[in-house]
C-alpha cells in the first residue's frame, strides 16, 4: 500500500453512516509540554515560535497526570509542544513516562546533537520513541513551511537518533510543497530504514497559524484527551478555547468522564466520520 492509500484509510472523507463508537476509545493522552520552539512553521497549529511564552506544565503535574492515566487504562502519553527539547527537565519527564507507558516525543529533531542527544541517549529504552516531523524527501518540500535549512538539520537528527539505537516515527503534513511528492518522501524514509507503519501522513488543518486545511472541531474529531497548563482539551490539534473540555487537570477521569459523554451526545446528533490524526 502506498503513502497515498495509507492517506485515505486515515482520513476519509465524511460517510453517511452513523459513528460506530469502540467500547473506550481513549488511550491516547497528550501533553503541551511547552509552547516555545526553535522554529516558526507558517502551518504550525500551536502557534508556536522563538518568541512564544514557554507556558510550560510542571513536571510533577506530568508525572501524576501519567500516573492517573496508567490507572485509567491509556496505553501511550505523547509530549508535544512547541519543542520539548527545549526544556531542561525533559528528560526525567521522559525517563518517567517511558518507565510506565509507552512514550513518544515529538520534536523536529534539529536539536539533537551535543548534550541533548547524550542526555537523550542516556534514557533510551523500548518505550521511548521519537516521532520527528519530516515533510520532504529533499529541502525544497520541508524548508518553504517550515524555515530555510530546516530540513538538513531535521535529517542529520534523525541519523543521529538512528545511530544511538532509538525507534523513529516520522510524521509528515501534506502541503502543495510536497503533495505531488509523496512516493519519493514513502521511499526516502523506506531508505534511512524506517517501515512503513512508522510514516503518518496528516493533511493540513485549519488552526493556529495556518490559513489553509480541513476545518476541525469535536464533531469531527475522535477525541484524544489532551492537556497543557491551562486545562484539558479535546485532541491535541488545538488547544483553542471552542477545544476545551475543563479548566482544572486533576482528577484526570472527571475529563475523561466528561469527554465521554459529550462523545456519546456527537454521535447520536451526526451521521459524519469521527478523523484520527496521528
Amino acid at each position: 500500500m502506498d503513502c497515498q492509500e495509507r492517506f485515505q484509510i486515515i482520513y476519509p472523507q465524511p460517510d453517511p453512516l452513523p459513528v460506530d463508537l469502540p467500547a473506550s476509545p481513549l488511550t491516547k493522552l497528550w501533553i503541551y509540554t511547552n509552547y516555545d520552539c526553535n522554529l516558526r512553521c507558517s502551518y504550525c497549529l500551536a502557534e508556536s515560535s522563538p518568541k512564544a511564552f514557554r507556558r510550560a506544565i510542571s513536571s510533577s503535574d506530568i508525572e501524576r497526570l501519567v500516573d492517573e492515566a496508567l490507572e485509567l487504562g491509556f496505553d501511550h502519553v505523547y509530549f508535544t509542544g512547541g519543542e520539548p527539547l527545549l526544556l531542561e527537565d525533559i528528560y526525567e519527564i521522559l525517563a518517567y513516562a517511558s518507565q510506565r507507558m509507552q512514550t513518544s516525543v515529538l520534536t523536529n529533531a534539529m536539536l539533537l546533537n551535543g548534550k541533548r542527544l547524550e542526555k537523550l541517549r542516556a534514557i533510551r529504552n523500548d518505550n521511548l520513541v521519537a516521532q520527528v516531523s519530516l515533510d520532504g524527501s529533499h529541502p525544497e518540500q520541508h524548508d518553504p513551511y517550515r524555515g530555510a535549512g530546516s530540513w538538513e538539520k531535521t535529517v542529520a537528527g534523525i541519523h543521529n537518533l538512528q545511530e544511538h539505537g532509538f525507534r523513529i516515527h516520522l510524521s509528515t503534513t501534506q502541503t502543495p510543497a510536497n503533495q505531488a511528492h509523496l512516493a519519493e518522501i514513502c521511499a526516502f524514509h523506506q531508505a534511512l530504514g524506517i517501515a512503513e507503519d512508522d510514516h503518518f501522513i496528516r493533511p493540513l488543518a485549519k488552526r493556529g497559524f495556518s490559513q489553509a486545511g480541513l476545518q476541525v472541531c469535536k464533531e469531527t474529531l475522535m477525541p484524544e484527551i489532551t492537556v497543557n497548563q491551562d486545562g484539558i482539551y479535546w485532541h491535541p490539534l488545538s488547544t483553542d478555547a471552542d477545544m476545551k473540555v475543563r479548566s482544572t487537570i486533576f482528577p484526570l477521569s472527571e475529563a475523561v468522564s466528561q469527554v465521554q459523554a459529550e462523545l456519546e451526545t456527537i454521535s447520536q446528533a451526526s451521521q459524519a466520520e469521527l478523523n484520527t490524526f496521528r
